[in-house]
């Protein structure tokens, strides 16, 4: 039951963001080059609902703390961001938005798709060599957050409560998706996806 709920879920999710026009790479150069903020809306304001939705919850008794995962933060996942960032503007495709794309038909996810396993191969083979460059050792003592969350077992770089810094976070990134401007250079009007 699980594995058929885990289906459906990605199917639907999958859906959402071909909707957006999250799986075509024209939307995400034009969010990139600010000539087309819709996307960046629309990411903003699921980050601030999820946000929301998850530290009210654990406020209110309804989300465990328990499920909460906290990866630890190191120089490699600076980098590693960096990386994936210049590889989304360079592609069109983060990974969830390659795969949406190859299963709506488009030949190009395919690629960035057998490239980014080809990374992963890579990455594995030369795992030894990066673990010991240092670029793994933790920061900051690895597995921290903003705020403490109780019962969470991760130490907070603040004294504020990690569920109300959560929800104020959450809060101010749902203002800005509103707020924010459809477009801050370029002229004409948005083009539907392709």
């Amino acid at each position: 039951m699980e594995i058929l709920l885990a289906i459906v879920i990605g199917a639907a999710f999958g859906a959402v963001l071909d909707r957006i026009g999250a799986a075509n790479p024209t939307w995400i150069g034009r969010m990139l080059s600010l000539t087309n903020l819709h996307l960046m809306k629309t990411i903003i304001l699921a980050i601030g609902t999820g946000s929301v939705l998850m530290f009210g919850g654990q406020m209110l008794g309804l989300v465990d703390v328990g499920h909460m995962s906290v990866k630890a933060a190191y120089a490699g996942v600076f980098i590693g961001g960096l990386m994936l960032g210049f590889g989304w503007a360079l592609s069109g495709y983060c990974p969830g938005t390659g795969v949406v794309a190859a299963g709506t038909g488009r030949k190009d996810a395919l690629f960035f798709i057998a490239g980014g396993l080809l990374g992963a191969a890579a990455y594995m083979a030369t795992y030894p060599a990066w673990q010991a460059s240092g670029l793994l050792n933790d920061i900051a003592g690895g597995k921290v957050t903003l705020g403490t969350v109780p019962d969470s077992g991760y130490a907070g770089l603040t004294g504020i409560s990690g569920d109300l810094l959560g929800l104020l976070l959450g809060a101010a990134f749902i203002v800005v998706a509103f707020v924010l401007p459809d477009r801050l250079t370029g002229q004409g009007t948005p083009v539907p996806a392709e």
